[in-house]
């Protein structure tokens, strides 16, 4: 039997040819349509094709950030990068147009600086720091008419225009109930299959792998539920809904991985709950009777309990669960409390979503993380910059742009960035170059800017495919502006970036090198810490225990992804992480035992001899990884872990 493709090949090449995998997001292709093109017509017709270029563009990379998820986390995903933009075109215009070359570099690298540190804070600062330099460079070097302040507005333009139709366009199938929650809907429910094929892996070997799924499934929910319009008191029925619903999955969560960490299997009735739940969440009936567990050890017990204040939460109807009374009734609460032990509180923590406090922010931006992010970034775009100049190219701004794509570690590794980039900047321009040559102008050029829009968010999957769709776009866009085409110019100025950046991405940093990943997992560490203080402590606050559980698995798989990233390098980059993935696995292992103890306590409140030798060896082992991956340096994490 022939071994996949993916064990044969070394890891920086087995990434750069790993594509995401899923069904067409056929909303988003619409979307894609909408935007850009119709932009583009509408300046063309009233004569106005740099204007219409602009907002094209606010429209494309707004594009990009299109995700799946709820219309209002798309408001922030979407909103704070064209924020970013429009303010790096203003700068970008207006420091293009007074001053020479090397002070124009020393303020495009200024802001590489500061934007690659602020990158490091997480995705959507990603893209704001993406967008701002970006525009920063398109600003300095696009030959527009227009003043800085008329650019900036018509680019917000673009970026407006796909939220508004983010916001009105109703997802195909989601009319039958409030379309405006579908994204939130299928999120929640998501949570509550995760539980059930989590219960269902209890005892197998496929329990670890199901129990990431579910924080990711966790993780999904919660920025479903964090944008606008969703405070401490919801605007409407359908919102306090899902926030009960969303509350509700908490206590299950906890329950499933407690009963996966004991390690036996379950009948298939367990699972049969959850499940029923996630059909009432889609369809916003009632789930009906829910099979209750039996109670024989303290996480099915916990279980039961959960899915009787779940029943409660999903219908406030006092009705009976397989001969139980509803969770009122069973727990002697008044119905006032849907969940039980504060769970109001709860539902407001919960959903407080990691909320970011400026000291927090201020010490990622200047972490170990935000200062090697920034160095590079800042190195690259500036080299970029005065390189580009020198060779006084008329789309000298290209290069710069380029490589801020180019230098993003969230994007993946670097030298999959690099081959794909310059695949899909070599396909994309050869197949605009046909196109160009039989295509009528301008009808032709905007009928392809609105494909090439419409194809963006399934192209985002792979990063060679959306290299090439945004190359034949981009492209159209320059043209449709009066600039003649430049095809090959963008192959020689794309192929030019990549040696840069790889140059900069093996030359020596300040400080020790996989400063992201070393960040990620200091704040796992942290994480760790303060959920297995909080249970060992004796508090009774399951609110507080449910946050900060939440917060645990969160750092958690943020730290496993940058270690994975790190890993797919090429070996002479690589090698500066290694030993990292055991300090995570050891401390995923430390923290599904934290939440079984958190359950043994509720039930029993005192732990077994088995609990307390499980933390005890992963303490030790932890604390022994740490040192062996060169984590331990001072007073770290671990050291106060072992305290």
């Amino acid at each position: 039997m022939s071994r996949p493709l993916s064990t044969v090949l070394p890891p920086w090449l087995a990434h750069a040819l790993r594509a995401q995998r899923g069904p067409v997001p056929w909303n988003a292709v619409v979307r894609g349509a909408l935007a850009a093109g119709p932009l583009l017509l509408a300046a063309v017709l009233a004569g106005r094709e740099s204007l219409g270029v602009v907002a094209a563009l606010g429209a494309m990379l707004a594009g990009i950030n299109d995700r799946p998820g709820s219309r209002r986390a798309a408001v922030h995903r979407i909103g704070v990068p064209g924020l970013a933009g429009a303010a790096g075109l203003v700068v970008g215009t207006y420091a293009g147009e007074g001053l020479g070359a090397v002070p124009l570099t020393l303020i495009l690298t200024g802001l590489g600086l500061v934007a690659g540190a602020v990158s490091a804070v997480g995705p959507v600062a990603s893209g704001a720091g993406t967008q701002l330099l970006v525009a920063a460079a398109i600003g300095a070097g696009m030959p527009l008419p227009e003043p800085g302040w008329q650019r900036a507005l018509f680019f917000l333009g673009g970026a407006g225009w796909l939220i508004v139709l983010r916001l009105a366009l109703p997802t195909p199938g989601a009319l039958a109930n409030d379309f405006r929650f579908d994204g939130e809907r299928v999120a929640v429910a998501g949570v509550y299959d995760a539980i059930a094929e989590l219960l269902d892996g209890a005892g197998r070997g496929e329990a670890g792998a199901r129990r990431a799924a579910l924080t990711a499934a966790l993780d999904h929910a919660q920025d479903a539920l964090a944008g606008p319009r969703l405070r401490r008191y919801a605007s409407s029925s359908a919102e306090r809904r899902l926030r009960a619903q969303y509350a509700a999955a908490l206590p299950l969560a906890e329950a499933a991985t407690a009963l996966a960490w004991a390690g036996e299997a379950l009948p298939a009735r367990t699972a049969e709950g959850p499940r029923r739940l996630a059909v009432a969440v889609r369809t916003g009936e009632p789930s009906g009777p829910l099979p209750a567990p039996a109670r024989s050890v303290p996480g099915l017990r916990a279980l039961d309990d959960a899915l009787l204040h779940a029943a409660e939460a999903f219908d406030r109807g006092g009705r009976r669960i397989d001969g139980k009374e509803g969770a009122a009734a069973h727990h002697g609460d008044s119905g006032t409390d849907p969940l039980g032990h504060g769970a109001r509180k709860t539902a407001h923590k919960g959903l407080h979503l990691r909320p970011l406090r400026a000291k927090a922010l201020l010490r990622t931006v200047t972490g170990a993380g935000g200062r090697e992010y920034g160095f590079r970034v800042a190195l690259s775009y500036g080299a970029s910059a005065a390189v580009a100049q020198t060779l006084h190219h008329v789309h000298w701004y290209w290069l710069p742009a380029t490589a801020v794509f180019l230098v993003k570690p969230d994007l993946g590794p670097l030298v999959s960035r690099v081959l794909n980039r310059a695949a899909g900047t070599v396909f994309g321009a050869l197949l605009f170059a046909g196109f160009a040559a039989v295509l009528p102008r301008p009808e032709g050029l905007v009928a392809l800017v609105a494909v090439s829009g419409a194809l963006i968010p399934v192209a985002t999957r792979h990063f060679a495919a959306q290299t090439a769709v945004v190359t034949v776009l981009v492209l159209a866009l320059v043209m449709v502006g009066g600039e003649p085409e430049a095809s090959w110019s963008r192959i020689g100025e794309t192929l030019l970036a990549c040696a840069i950046v790889l140059i900069v991405g093996h030359l020596p940093a300040p400080g020790q090198r996989g400063g992201n990943v070393r960040a990620r997992l200091a704040a796992a560490t942290d994480a760790a810490h303060a959920y297995l203080g909080h249970v060992l402590s004796g508090t009774d606050d399951r609110a507080a225990r449910w946050a900060l559980r939440r917060e645990a698995y969160r750092t958690l798989a943020e730290a496993r992804a940058a270690i994975e990233r790190a890993s797919a390098e090429l070996p002479t980059l690589a090698r500066h992480t290694e030993g990292t993935d055991e300090v995570a696995t050891t401390l995923e292992r430390l923290v599904d035992t934290t939440t079984a103890c958190a359950v043994h306590l509720d039930d029993t409140g005192r732990l077994t001899p088995r609990h307390t030798e499980r933390l005890a060896t992963l303490l030790d082992e932890l604390v022994e990884q740490r040192e062996r991956a060169g984590l331990s340096e001072g007073k770290g994490p671990g050291e106060r872990l072992t305290a």
